[in-house]
């Protein structure tokens, strides 16, 4: 069968599926367990959670589901604090901020990293699966994963990305395409460099490396799995596919967004949190992106819009919220996760029993 292979067998499931770990509430317990339960990966998406906040949602996860399931990290990253940028961002917001009648949120120029502490609660908490993103893990990091049975799972958007993470003993390796929605993995060189087509990207990684890949970006069906495998991939890592699902935490009006889009409605902006991403364009992309590169880095941006964001959704203003969304809208669907895996499945099936019948 097709879903039999190494990813499958190092991560313990049944289908070489990852529901891809979206930070900012989308990965609801429900949500993680449910894709699990079904033998896929589901995935917790921890960018944003204090360490209790993490404890407390791993074990809401384990007390759904027995099967295994991941936890996604941002790797660390220092942040230049600009004042003259966090000046200029803070004169952008406010007339939004005005409007909702939201106070300006308050940053230091450092912000503290809790990554660490998170990783010890992975640990203690014995999670099946860790993946990482916006960087790599170091070696000492991944071999003490591996002493606790962690498997790794590591992101690139470029082949020379895929080699780092191979340098670094990951497990497996996540070839990110430009049709991805959410935040760009990229850390070596500029996103420009590693904005490649899912379709480029995984077979050039597949040669180069010798770990399993997962194909992301732009897979929302059996037939993006099919062609992922034909292309070298041994799994694939869905996120837009989910962020629409019954179980999903993600806003009504970004699932509305999601399911009303068409395929060239995304676009690539830092204007939210300060690094790019693939969401839907609104008024509030179009307004800020003049000004796109005065804005601070991630993840200062990122606090700076956090209760804009947040009210914005509170008072139905989807045109001034992230909506994060990969290319395929249009292949969306507001189902239980249980029929969007049975679809994904019995796609896949039915694209290989076809060519089976006509060999």
């Amino acid at each position: 069968m097709w879903y039999k292979n190494e990813v499958t067998q190092t991560l313990n499931c049944d289908y070489p599926i990852i529901q891809a770990g979206m930070a900012g509430g989308v990965t609801t317990p429900e949500l993680v367990a449910a894709v699990s339960n079904e033998g896929a990966i589901g995935t917790l998406g921890a960018g944003y959670l204090n360490p209790d906040e993490l404890t407390e949602k791993i074990e809401a996860v384990q007390n759904r589901t027995q099967k295994p399931f991941g936890v996604n990290m941002f790797i660390p990253k220092t942040p230049r604090y600009c004042s003259k940028q966090v000046a200029r961002s803070r004169k952008l917001l406010q007339s939004y901020e005005q409007e909702l009648h939201v106070k300006p949120r308050k940053i230091t120029e450092r912000i503290e990293s809790t990554f660490e502490e998170q990783i010890n609660k992975i640990l203690k908490l014995k999670v099946s699966v860790c993946s990482f993103t916006f960087g790599v893990p170091d070696k000492e990091l991944v071999k003490e994963l591996h002493k606790s049975g962690v498997k790794v799972i590591g992101t690139a958007t470029t082949v020379e990305e895929a080699v780092i993470n191979e340098q670094a003993g990951v497990d497996i390796v996540t070839a990110q395409g430009s049709e991805a929605g959410g935040h760009r993995g990229t850390f070596h060189g500029s996103y420009e460099q590693g904005m490649i087509g899912t379709m480029s990207l995984v077979p050039q990684i597949v040669d180069e490396v010798g770990l399993p890949v997962l194909a992301a970006g732009g897979v929302m069906d059996g037939r993006g799995i099919s062609a992922s495998i034909m292309l070298g991939a041994q799994g694939v890592q869905m996120g837009t596919a989910f962020v629409t699902s019954l179980e999903s935490g993600a806003k009504e009006q970004h699932k509305q967004a999601i399911l009303q889009a068409k395929e060239c409605d995304t676009t690539i902006t830092s204007v939210f949190s300060g690094k790019p991403a693939r969401g839907i364009e609104n008024d509030f992309i179009k307004q800020m992106t003049p000004y796109q590169n005065e804005l601070p880095e991630y993840p200062i941006q990122n606090e700076l819009t956090k209760n804009l964001r947040k009210e914005a959704a509170k008072r139905n203003k989807p045109e001034w919220m992230s909506l994060w969304s990969g290319q395929s809208p249009r292949l969306s669907g507001n189902k239980h996760v249980s029929e969007i895996i049975k679809e994904l499945i019995d796609g896949t099936e039915m694209i290989y029993s076809s060519r089976a019948h006509k060999s």
